[in-house]
């Protein structure tokens, strides 16, 4: 019997592009992913098969590119990145799965919101497996449980395709959030799968997510990959 992620990339193909690439890549340093991230931008081609990368990253703290470094309140020991994503600052660690969406938008026919949109509506529907009830907010994007932030988006656009994507708190220590105003937004509380339904490996949550992120980002339309449940 095939896994709902078998059955994505069927409609991926059925769609008419290149099956797209999942690579699980363990822990990996933020710094060389992300120039390689960059590297499969500059010298992706029509033809190039989008990429998903499933993956933590020791600490650290990454700026967007316009983020004013004073929502760092308190890095301590934890390093501090600027990068070439959109938005504020926002933490990594081991324990929390990144999503890196390297997606070919011309032929997905994604514009920005869209792409945005559809990472969010992963987190939602993976979510809904767990039985928790998650929302999206136009005003600040992401991912939250009563208020409280489970997920992360940035995003940039290179050449007519998507790198960078989503984190999902799963058993990542929180602490760290407390010395950052998230996303640039102070106070703002984070929540993790791990005190919401008990998933407590990364691997799982990536298992889980996939099919949805697949399904969101490549099935049937626009409306299949960003519409509401």
């Amino acid at each position: 019997m095939s896994s709902p992620a078998d059955r994505a990339l069927v409609d991926a193909v059925a769609s008419g592009a290149p099956a797209p690439h999942v690579r699980w890549l363990g822990v990996q340093e933020y710094e060389p992913t992300w120039r390689a991230m960059q590297r499969f931008t500059d010298t992706r081609t029509p033809e190039t098969a989008d990429e998903l990368w499933l993956l933590e990253h020791p600490p650290v703290f990454t700026l967007g590119m316009n983020a004013d470094p004073a929502h760092v309140l308190a890095a301590g020991d934890i390093p501090v990145m600027r990068i070439d994503r959109g938005g504020q600052v926002t933490y990594h660690g081991p324990g929390q799965l990144l999503a890196y969406v390297l997606v070919d938008l011309r032929r997905a026919r994604l514009g920005v919101r869209d792409l945005v949109t559809a990472l969010e509506r992963a987190v939602i529907g993976y979510a809904a497996d767990l039985g928790i009830t998650a929302e999206c907010r136009r005003d600040a994007p992401g991912v939250y449980v009563e208020g409280r932030k489970l997920a992360s988006v940035g995003i940039r656009v290179r050449r007519g395709a998507s790198y960078h994507g989503i984190a999902l708190n799963v058993c990542n220590d929180l602490g760290p959030f407390e010395r950052i105003n998230p996303c640039g937004f102070p106070g703002l509380q984070m929540t993790r799968l791990a005190d919401l339904a008990a998933v407590a490996a990364v691997g799982l949550a990536a298992e889980g997510l996939l099919p949805h992120l697949l399904r969101r980002l490549y099935g049937p339309g626009p409306a299949g990959r960003a519409g509401e449940d």
